[in-house]
C-alpha cells in the first residue's frame, strides 16, 4: 500500500461459485502471510467455511455481508442507534453491532441511496413501457414484439397474455412496481470483520480491495489481454501469465520510482513500447547498445534501474 503490487492470480471457469474459487486463491497465499494479517474479500466469497478457514490460520478478515431479515429490523430503526458520521462527502454514517466472534458494521450512504433509487426508477419506467407495448399488441391483435417471445425453432409455445394495465391506472401500476422494486434497504450496506475496528477504519480498509478491481481493469483495457472465452486452456494460461507479469512490472516501476506513483498503466506501457534499443556489433569485439526514442517516463525508468543516460 498504496501501490498494491499483485503477487498471485488463480484461474477458474467463469461459472464457478466465488465461495469455492476463494479457497484456491487463499490457499495459494496463506503460507506467505504473517500471523494476524488481515484478509479482505467481497461478499460473493463470504461463507462460514471461508471465515473459519481464515481464523484457523490465526489470521483476521474483513468482508462484505449480504443484508438479511434481521438487518431489516435494525434498518427500520437505524436513527435510534445514533449512527456516527463516517464520510461527510458521500453522506455515509454507520453503527457497530458486536457479535461473540465478529463485528458487523452497518452503513447508510446518501449517495448510494440516490443512485439505487434512480436505478429502481429507471426499472419502473422500463416495466411500464414493456407492459404498454404488450397491451398494444393485444389490443390490435398483433403478434408480440420479438423481445417478448421465445425465439427457438425447437420450442412450440401456446400462451395467452393479459397485462394488469387494463385494471390499473398508470399511477397504480407505478405504485405496484415501486412496492416490488423498492425494499427499504436502498443506501444500506454491511461489512463483517473478526477484528474490532472503528467504523472509519473498517470502511477505509475494505475499500482497499478496489485496487484489485483496478488491476483486472488494467489487464483487460491497458495491458490489453484479449477476450479469452474462445481460446484453449493453455492459451488462456499463457496470455494471463504474460499479462500478469506485465502488470507486475508496471506496479514495481510505480513502487520504485516515486515520480510515477500516480501515472497510469497506459502511459507507462506506451513509454516502454516506444523505447528502442539498437545493438551495434559491426566490426567490434564488444557489442554497443544504443538507446533511442526517449521520453520523460522511460528516461526515469532507465536511469533508476540501469543507470542509462
Amino acid at each position: 500500500d498504496p501501490i498494491n503490487i499483485p503477487i498471485g492470480m488463480t484461474i477458474e471457469p467463469g461459472n464457478l461459485n466465488d465461495q469455492t474459487h476463494f479457497k484456491k486463491t487463499y490457499r495459494q497465499s496463506r503460507n506467505r502471510l504473517r500471523e494476524g494479517s488481515l484478509v479482505i474479500f467481497d461478499k460473493g466469497a463470504n461463507s462460514v467455511a471461508n471465515t473459519q478457514m481464515i481464523r484457523a490460520d490465526n489470521l483476521q478478515y474483513i468482508t462484505g455481508k449480504k443484508l438479511n431479515k434481521s438487518d431489516d429490523k435494525i434498518i427500520a430503526e437505524f436513527e435510534t442507534y445514533n449512527p456516527q458520521m463516517v464520510d461527510e462527502e458521500s453522506g455515509i454514517s454507520g453503527i457497530k453491532i458486536e457479535k461473540p466472534n465478529s463485528t458487523n458494521y452497518l452503513y447508510f450512504s446518501e449517495k448510494l441511496q440516490k443512485e439505487q433509487l434512480e436505478s429502481r426508477a429507471r426499472k419502473v419506467v422500463r416495466e411500464i413501457k414493456e407492459a404498454k407495448a404488450i397491451q398494444e399488441s393485444i389490443d390490435k391483435n398483433k403478434a408480440l414484439p420479438k423481445r417478448f417471445r421465445i425465439n427457438n425453432l425447437l420450442v412450440d409455445v401456446d400462451y395467452s397474455i393479459q397485462t394488469k394495465l387494463i385494471e390499473l391506472s398508470e399511477d397504480d401500476a407505478v405504485r405496484l412496481l415501486e412496492e416490488k422494486f423498492i425494499t427499504g434497504r436502498e443506501g444500506f450496506f454491511c461489512l463483517k470483520s473478526s477484528k474490532n475496528l472503528t467504523l472509519t477504519e473498517a470502511l477505509l480498509t475494505y475499500r482497499k480491495k478496489d485496487s484489485i478491481e483496478k488491476i483486472f481493469n488494467s489487464l483487460k483495457n491497458e495491458i490489453e489481454i484479449k477476450p479469452l472465452r474462445v481460446w484453449t486452456d493453455n492459451s488462456i494460461y499463457g496470455a494471463l501469465i504474460i499479462g500478469f507479469i506485465a502488470q507486475l512490472f508496471v506496479s514495481l516501476i510505480r513502487f520504485e520510482i516515486p515520480e510515477l506513483k500516480h501515472t497510469s498503466t497506459k502511459f507507462i506501457k506506451t513509454a516502454l513500447l516506444n523505447l528502442t534499443v539498437t545493438v551495434d556489433s559491426w566490426m567490434r569485439k564488444t557489442k554497443r547498445f544504443i538507446h533511442s526514442n526517449f521520453d520523460a517516463i522511460n528516461t526515469m525508468v532507465l536511469r533508476h534501474n540501469w543507470a542509462v543516460t
